[in-house]
This record gives C-alpha cells, structure tokens and sequence, in this order.
C-alpha cells in the first residue's frame, strides 16, 4: 500500500495515549511523534516514536497531520499552528476557551481549504447514538416535542490525574458545561435542532472553584422544541442519560462506554405509543458492549485526509455552534454572565 500518513500527537497524556492506539491501528496511519510538558527532554522513544517538550519542535517532526489534545488554553494556538505548517488537524473537544478563539481558528482555516480540520465529539460516533439517530431521522415516531439530558460525574479533575487546570477558569475557560457536558449540548443540537431562546442557572457553590460545577439550562428552538439539560460535578453516581419525546415514541439513551466505566451499562430503549397503551407503552431496550467511537472517529478523519472528503461531524462550524451554544448558557444567567464578563467572549 502507499506510504502512511505521519502522525504527531500534541499532548500525550491519558487521551493522547489513547488517541495513539487508534491512530496506530488505522493501516494508512502512523504515529511517529508526541510531545508533551512532562518530558524533561526531547529523544526517542524505544519503540522509535519521537518525543518533544514543545509543540512547535514537534510540527518541525515532518508530519501529515497532529492531533491535538492539549489543555483548553492551547488547542486553538496549536491547532492555527498545525494548519499554518500545511498539516490536518484534529482536535480534541472543547475546542478552545470560548467562541471567540474559535472564530480565529476558522479565520486560519478558510487560508488553507486543502487542509481538513476535525474537532472531537466522539459521543456522535456511540452505536446507540448513531442508532438513535436513524430512528428519529426516520420520521417513523414524528415530530421531536421535546428532549432532557443529564451528564454528570462526581468531580472536575477525571480519570485520577494530578493535575487541576479544569478546576482554572485562565486555562480551562469553563467547568463542568464546557469540559463535560459540551458533549450532551452537541446532541441536543444534533437530534433537537437550534436553540434560539435559553434561560439557565450556573453556579459554583459545591467545589467553590471559579468555574461552575453545575448547569441547569431550559431551551427552545425556533420551531418549539424544547431542550432542559443538566451539566453536573455533583452527580455522586455518575449518569449520561437523554431522553427524547417524539408525537408517537420516546427513544432513550441512558449510560454510555467510556474510560472510567462508571456510566453504567449503555442502552437505547424505544418506546411506541398506542392508543390503549394507558402511559405505559412496550418498550424495546438493546445493551451495546462495545465502544468503537473513538476508532470509527479516527477512520471518518483518514478517510476525509486520504480522498479529500469533507468533515461532517466535528466541522469547524458545528464545533463554534456548539460553543456558542455553551455560552450561550453561561450568558443566560446574568449573575454568572456579570461575574465572568462572558458576552465579551461571545462573537456574534
């Protein structure tokens, strides 16, 4: 087969590692080098991968494409400095600290269209998800009438590390909405639509951090579906659940397969209304066993690289829509909003 694309990884922590062993298992990808603050210097891997302290000595690697999965405060830099050396980028979520460091990033990009750019929201790539979505998209239950989404695990800093910078509204931008449930806020969108009206609470009052550990938010969009979604810190056993409301059918997705394994088992239950089903209607729950989002992601971005396709889920677009959307959120509390100054990181 024709030579592999040369793979960088900008950020080698737990999810950069794990970025690696997908990337590694796609037949027309490589990784050849990473870098990462916790290296005291640059050097050479046994299993021959490069390794780098900084980000711009890695660029310099000779790559086709980085991934980047680096604190909030530096995905937008590196990602302009990865198109700007003429690589494909992808990104992990979110994709910056607010909308406005995603508009710069879209500015670079429109200079490099031969370039794809992907931002990671893995959740749309869940079995259940992508099974959800053919039924509704289906029309076989009409119209969606209205969707709930809670997302919520017990703390800010995840999978044990040391580090705290979540819990640093300079390097994170936000909390537990913008850190977690940005990913229940893209589904929302994905299967509810656009909001145009939105009223929230957001507050810090458990953790005391200066980024919030809860999120309460009531939606609407234009054509009146209505969207409440709760973002929490605070959730002691941890809990992914969406439930959407259609005019003939509920559809249910309730845990989801991720690194920690404290979601619960991941399910879509359907549920179809009958005219004497008295509320309680039959319903069709099926268990997935298997998370293949985070490989089925990488071969949607090989495939967008290798024949020049375009980038569907995790456009550039709908990364800033969804961010706009989060801060949206924030801005609807105006004590939150006054506290944080968030409209003036919120472009039009």
């Amino acid at each position: 087969m024709a030579e592999k694309l040369r793979v960088g990884i900008a950020g080698y922590g737990v999810v950069g590692k794990r970025r690696r062993e997908f990337i590694d298992l796609h037949p027309a990808l490589e990784t050849v080098a990473v870098c990462d603050r916790t290296f005291d210097e640059d050097g050479r891997q046994i299993d021959g991968v490069d390794y780098f302290t900084h980000y711009r000595a890695l660029i310099a690697r000779g790559l086709d494409a980085i991934f980047v999965c680096m604190s909030n405060d530096m995905a937008a830099e590196v990602t302009i400095a990865g198109l700007e050396a003429g690589l494909h980028v992808f990104c992990e979520k979110p994709p910056g600290r607010n909308p406005g460091e995603i508009a710069t990033v879209i500015e670079c990009e429109k200079s490099h269209p031969t370039q794809k750019l992907k931002y990671g929201f893995n959740h749309r790539y869940h079995d259940s998800v992508r099974d959800a979505l053919a039924i509704v998209g289906s029309g076989e239950l009409g119209r969606m009438v209205n969707l709930r989404g809670v997302y919520g695990k017990s703390q800010l800093v995840t999978f044990g590390q040391d580090s705290d910078w979540r819990t640093q509204r300079e390097i994170a931008g936000g909390g537990i909405l913008l850190d977690q449930g940005i990913h229940m806020v893209d589904l929302l969108r994905l299967f509810g639509g656009e909001f145009t009206e939105i009223h929230s609470f957001v507050s810090n009052d458990f953790w005391r951090h200066d980024v919030e550990d809860n999120a309460y938010a009531l939606m609407r969009t234009q054509d009146g579906v209505v969207a409440m979604l709760h973002s929490s810190a605070t959730q002691w056993r941890h809990r992914f659940n969406l439930e959407m409301t259609l005019e003939r059918g509920t559809v249910i997705l309730a845990g989801i397969l991720s690194g920690s394994k404290s979601y619960g088992a991941e399910t879509l239950t359907v549920a179809r209304a009958t005219d004497d089903d008295r509320g309680d209607p039959r319903e069709e729950t099926t268990r997935y066993n298997e998370d293949n989002s985070w490989r089925d992601e990488i071969v949607e971005f090989a495939a967008a690289m290798l024949g020049d396709g375009e980038i569907v889920n995790g456009s550039s677009a709908e990364a800033l829509q969804t961010m706009k959307t989060v801060y949206r959120i924030y801005g609807a509390d105006a004590e939150w909003s006054t506290r944080w100054n968030i409209s003036s990181t919120t472009p039009e």
